[in-house]
């Protein structure tokens, strides 16, 4: 199938994920629509470096165990448009928060456009294909964990992004800019942490709208990651 048809047939479960990960389909994401007492921040966005030339490749057996203890997780996605700071969910969100941790120090993302915006119906920026297909992969597969039963994802909620199958969580993940309702067919969507600061980031390359005028595809203000930085706190 086309990247849009693809992209159009798999909307109604919010299915977001890479090619390898079973049937090459984009990964999915809301649509959003801006809360007019949000705050927005004023965007002061570098140039986008160009995506890498070479994207690490790892297998099933590389899957970290899943996250043991009860320490407090935080992380940095440092992008071109500004910081945004998330605090892991580890207790909730085990598997994903060990290999989001993996991810990063394997600086896995570094360079990842974001490829997605939606701004109608639910509100979410997808990020992290290295590829900036939407179809990129770390090589392994796992998973939903912690999904909401009410089918609620709220503004500054960090979910994983999958396809129909549900063991295809890995590396490409969705920050909600606005309150969103998603389906929970297919089991739903791996809730993993929550926007602490640069919601407002977020929300700021929102408000530039999509590509081209639509409603669905790559942001109109372009923007990447540079870097994610997991800090561990054992004291909290």
């Amino acid at each position: 199938m086309s990247p849009r048809t693809g992209l159009a047939a798999l909307l109604p479960l919010l299915v977001l994920v890479a090619a390898g990960c079973g049937d090459g389909s984009r990964q999915e994401g809301p649509d959003p629509a801006p809360d007019p007492g949000a705050t927005v921040a004023a965007l002061d966005c570098a140039e986008p470096p160009a995506p890498p030339a070479e994207v690490a490749a790892f297998g099933q057996d590389d899957l970290p165990d899943p996250w043991s203890g009860a320490d407090q997780v935080d992380a940095t996605i440092r992008t071109t448009c500004g910081d945004v700071v998330v605090e892991l969910a580890a207790a909730q969100a085990p598997q994903t928060v060990a290999s989001f941790t993996f991810l990063a120090k394997q600086g896995w993302w570094e360079g990842s456009p974001c490829h997605r915006l939606t701004t109608s119906g639910i509100f979410v920026l997808q990020c992290d294909d290295p590829t900036g297909t939407g179809r990129g992969t770390p090589g392994y597969g796992y998973g939903i964990e912690n999904a909401p039963a009410d089918v609620t994802y709220p503004a500054g909620t960090l979910a994983m992004a999958r396809t129909q199958d549900p063991q295809s969580n890995g590396g490409q993940f969705f920050v909600v800019w606005e309150d969103s309702q998603l389906p929970t067919q297919g089991g739903g969507y791996s809730i993993f942490g929550r926007v602490t600061e640069g919601l407002d980031v977020v929300r700021a390359i929102a408000a530039q709208g999509v590509e081209g005028g639509a409603t669905d595809a790559a942001p109109a203000q372009p923007v990447s990651i540079l870097e994610v930085e997991v800090e561990v706190d054992e004291g909290r």
